[in-house]
C-alpha cells in the first residue's frame, strides 16, 4: 500500500551551494548533513540532495512513494509495465529505495521506511 509521496530527492552537482539554497527556501537547517546526502524535513516532507544522483542517471528530482512492502510493490509495477532503473537497495539504517520508470520514461521512486523501533533515528 502506498502512503503517498513524502520524499523528493534532487540530484545536485555542488552540494554546498544546493544546501545553502534549500536552507534559504525551506528556512530550516538540514536534519541530515553528510558528504553523500543532505536532507531536510519540513511540513511532513523529506527533501534530499544527492551529489551522486547525476552519476546514477538522475536528470531531475525524483518523487518517492512511501510503501509498506517495497519488494511486492516493485513486482506489481513491473507486471503493470514499469521498467526497473535501480533495484531495491538499503540507503542506511534499513531504509530501502528503488527506482522504476513508466512507458514514457517518467521516474517512479519507491521508499520503504525503517520500521518504528528499528533504527528510526537512521531515517534520512
Amino acid at each position: 500500500m502506498a502512503e503517498g509521496i513524502q520524499t523528493v530527492i534532487y540530484p545536485v552537482k555542488d552540494l554546498a551551494k544546493a544546501k545553502a539554497l534549500f536552507r534559504a527556501l525551506l528556512e530550516v537547517e538540514p536534519a541530515v548533513d553528510e558528504p553523500n546526502y543532505v536532507g531536510f524535513h519540513v511540513a511532513g516532507q523529506d527533501i534530499g540532495l544527492d551529489p551522486h544522483g547525476h552519476g546514477r542517471g538522475m536528470t531531475g528530482p525524483v518523487a518517492y512513494w512511501h510503501v509498506n512492502d517495497i519488494e511486492d510493490t516493485v513486482q506489481t509495477l513491473l507486471i503493470a509495465g514499469a521498467e526497473e532503473v535501480e533495484g531495491v537497495r538499503d540507503v542506511g539504517g534499513g531504509k530501502l529505495i528503488a527506482t522504476l520508470k513508466d512507458a514514457d520514461g517518467n521516474r517512479i521512486g519507491l521508499l520503504q521506511p525503517v520500521p518504528p523501533g528499528q533504527g528510526a533515528a537512521a531515517n534520512k
